[in-house]
C-alpha cells in the first residue's frame, strides 16, 4: 500500500490508501495519537476555562486570568494535571476512532 508524503500534490488518487484499508492498529494509533496532541495543544486554554469558572472574582476576562496565573504561578500553571489528561487522551480517542469507524464499515459496506 504506496501512501503520499503530506503534501504530496500531484499523487495519484489510486496509490493513495482509502481509509477502508487502514487496519485496527492504525486506526487505534491515529485516534489516541489525535487527542494527545489535541489536547496538549488545548490544554492551558482549558485552565483558563476552570479558572474563570471557579474564580471568585466575576466580570474578568481570559486575559487577566492568563496574566495573573502567568505572574504569580509561571508558566508551568497551564500544564498541572495536564499528563494525567494526555494519558487518559490516548485510550479515549483511540477508542472513539476506532468506534466511530467500525461503525462507518458496517453501515455504509
Amino acid at each position: 500500500r504506496l501512501r503520499a508524503p503530506l503534501g504530496g500534490g500531484g499523487a495519484d488518487k489510486a496509490a493513495l490508501a482509502s481509509k477502508d484499508q487502514l487496519s485496527s492498529l492504525e486506526i487505534l494509533l491515529a485516534g489516541g495519537f489525535a487527542g494527545t496532541i489535541g489536547w496538549a495543544v488545548i490544554f492551558p486554554v482549558d485552565v483558563l476555562k476552570s479558572r474563570l469558572q471557579t474564580s471568585k472574582i466575576k466580570n474578568q476576562g481570559m486575559l487577566s486570568v492568563a496574566r495573573r496565573i502567568l505572574a504569580t504561578e509561571g508558566i508551568g500553571a497551564f500544564y498541572l494535571g495536564c499528563s494525567a489528561a494526555l494519558l487518559r487522551a490516548f485510550p479515549a480517542n483511540a477508542g472513539l476512532f476506532f468506534g466511530y469507524e467500525m461503525a462507518q464499515r458496517m453501515l455504509f459496506r
